[in-house]
């Protein structure tokens, strides 16, 4: 009977010391980790500021670089500045992917910022003029998402086909004979004085002192864009099972992260976890 105890308590003994080993080996693999992303100001660096602590209790250091374009975030990644990048979408990582011939890839989703229809010298879409001008981005995906939002809202039709990768040329319908001022998602904002409206990203319009509640029309949160541009964590082809940047995506999408994104942004911002 002696030996028989002897034998469960040394059999259990090893399995402490796998089960520890194990958990060791993990904590080693982060000890002491840095991981450098690069984000836009709002609401990308502001969400990484809470996983920060969190993170940092893993053994991982993240470092924040904060960036206002769309072009830079992605290019560091490529050249190794940046082990990751969060402020796209799928559609524009592919875009950029196909126009750069670059590999980058998505860890996991986090957010989905409604598009926004705001105001400039019209202050009420029914009393869209004749002529009138509309902002859009200048890049393929979110100009697409934006005529999708006018067409939402009555203002064009589109070809039946034309889906998350239309362009003015997909229009087959213009009733009110807009005309279209392509410009850089940050310019957007500025560009309201001299403008009727803008279709305006969701991080431009917060860091340009807009409210979605303001905007004359937003995206249909069940609709095709919800669905399609999520924003994600990105990095390189072959570092996606990087174990401290799925560390980074469970944090993002965890529940510290959401309660952030609900209080803070008043549906501007919506969590997808």
């Amino acid at each position: 009977m002696k030996n028989t105890f002897r034998k469960i308590a040394t059999i259990a003994l090893a399995l402490t010391l796998l089960s520890s080993a194990g958990c060791s080996k993990k904590a080693s693999a982060n000890s002491n980790k840095t991981l450098k992303v690069g984000a836009n100001i709002t609401p990308h660096s502001e969400i990484l500021e809470v996983a920060k602590p969190i993170l940092e209790k893993q053994g991982i250091k993240l470092e924040i670089v904060k960036l206002e374009d769309s072009v830079t975030p992605n290019t560091g990644v490529i050249e190794g500045s940046l082990d990751a990048n969060y402020f796209q979408h799928v559609p524009y990582l592919e875009q950029f992917n196909k126009e750069n011939n670059s590999d980058l890839v998505s860890v996991g989703a986090i957010h989905y910022e409604p598009f926004g229809i705001y105001a400039g010298k019209t202050k009420d879409l029914k009393d869209l003029p004749d002529g009138a001008i509309v902002a859009v981005p200048n890049n393929v995906t979110n100009e697409a998402r934006a005529l999708l939002l006018l067409q939402q809202e009555g203002l064009l039709k589109l070809k039946d086909d034309a889906g998350i990768n239309a362009t003015v040329e997909d229009i087959v319908e213009n009733p009110k004979n807009i005309s279209f001022k392509e410009l850089a998602p940050e310019q957007l904002v500025a560009a309201l004085p001299d403008v009727d409206i803008a279709v305006i990203n969701g991080n431009y319009a917060i860091e340009g002192g807009l409210h979605v509640k303001e905007a004359l029309a937003v995206e249909a949160n069940d609709g095709l864009a919800a669905k399609t541009y999520g924003n994600i964590i990105a990095t390189k082809a072959g570092n996606e099972n990087n174990e401290a940047l799925k560390e980074l995506v469970k944090v993002l999408q965890g529940p510290e992260v959401k309660a952030f994104i609900e209080e803070k942004y008043d549906g501007a911002v919506v969590p997808l976890n």
